[in-house]
C-alpha cells in the first residue's frame, strides 16, 4: 500500500511483493491466454518475460482489471494480428467507454493505438482445442465472471456464489478464489468466507488471490487448512 509500513508492506519475503491479481495460461496447443488486463501489465510482462498472448478474457470492467490494455499493442507489433478480447456485455461496454480513442475512427493511427476484435461472452466458447466455462459470481452487486479450463477454476473479486454456478465448480483440482482480509467486505470474499466456500467445493488443492496488506503470506499460510494458501506473484501450476 502507498506510504504503509506495515509488516506486509515491508516484508522482506518476496511472496508479499504483489502485484495486481491476473494468470497467464499456457495451453497444451501453444496458445497463449491471458486473463485480466490490470495497470501492472507492463510490469508483469518484463518481470516474468511474456513474449506472446493470443487472447484476453475480462473477468470484469473494474479499473484494477482492464486499466493495462494499451500494453497489448507491443503484443500485436509482436504477432502482427489483432488480439482478440473476451468479456460479458457490462464489461466491454466499459472497455469501449475507458478506451474509447481505441474505437474512435478518428484517432491517429500512428501513435500505436491497440488492435482489438470483442467478443462477447454470452456462455462456454472454445479457445483452440479448449473449452472455457464462464462462471457467473457476484461483485458486490455486479454480476461478473469466474473461469473454468478442465479441472481449474479462477474466481477473483467475488463475494458471492450463485446457486447456479456451484454445480460448475464442481471436481476441481485448483480453485483459485478470491480472499480480501480478514473483515467481512461488501465486495470481496474475506478469508473466513473464502475458506468456507473452499470447503464446500472440496478441489485438491485452493490458492487464495486478491489479498489486500492486513494478510502476510507467511503468518496467514501457517494457520491456513490443509489444502488451502496463498497464492503469490510468479507462482506456476502445473495442470
Amino acid at each position: 500500500m502507498i506510504g504503509c509500513d506495515c509488516g506486509t508492506c515491508r516484508s522482506g519475503d518476496p511472496r508479499d511483493n504483489r502485484l495486481r491479481p491476473s494468470i497467464l495460461v499456457e495451453k497444451d496447443d501453444g496458445g497463449v491466454l491471458l486473463v485480466d488486463t490490470g495497470p501492472d501489465l507492463r510490469a508483469q510482462a518484463l518481470k516474468f518475460n511474456v513474449r506472446r498472448i493470443d487472447a484476453v478474457i475480462f473477468t470484469h470492467g473494474h479499473a484494477d482489471h482492464i486499466l493495462g490494455l494499451d500494453e497489448i499493442r507491443r503484443f500485436n507489433a509482436i504477432q502482427r494480428r489483432p488480439m482478440a478480447c473476451y468479456g460479458d456485455e457490462a464489461t466491454l461496454r466499459d472497455v469501449r467507454q475507458m478506451f474509447h480513442y481505441i474505437f474512435d475512427p478518428a484517432t491517429p493511427k500512428g501513435g500505436g493505438v491497440p488492435q482489438l476484435e470483442l467478443f462477447t461472452i454470452a456462455g462456454p466458447f472454445c479457445l483452440g482445442r479448449d473449452e472455457i466455462v464462464p462462471i457467473p459470481i457476484f461483485h458486490g452487486a455486479r454480476p461478473i465472471l469466474g473461469l473454468r479450463l478442465g479441472r481449474f477454476a479462477y474466481l477473483t473479486d467475488c463475494s458471492r456464489i450463485p446457486d447456479a454456478s456451484w454445480p460448475l465448480l464442481a471436481g476441481l483440482d485448483v480453485l483459485v478464489i478470491d480472499a480480501l482480509r480478514e473483515r467481512p467486505h461488501p465486495t470481496h470474499f474475506s478469508l473466513s468466507e473464502a475458506i468456507e466456500a473452499t470447503a464446500r467445493l472440496a478441489p485438491r488443492r485452493a490458492l487464495f488471490t486478491h489479498m489486500c496488506h492486513d494478510l502476510g503470506h507467511a503468518a496467514t499460510n501457517a494457520r491456513l487448512p490443509a489444502g488451502m494458501a496463498l497464492a503469490y506473484d510468479g507462482l506456476v501450476l502445473d495442470l
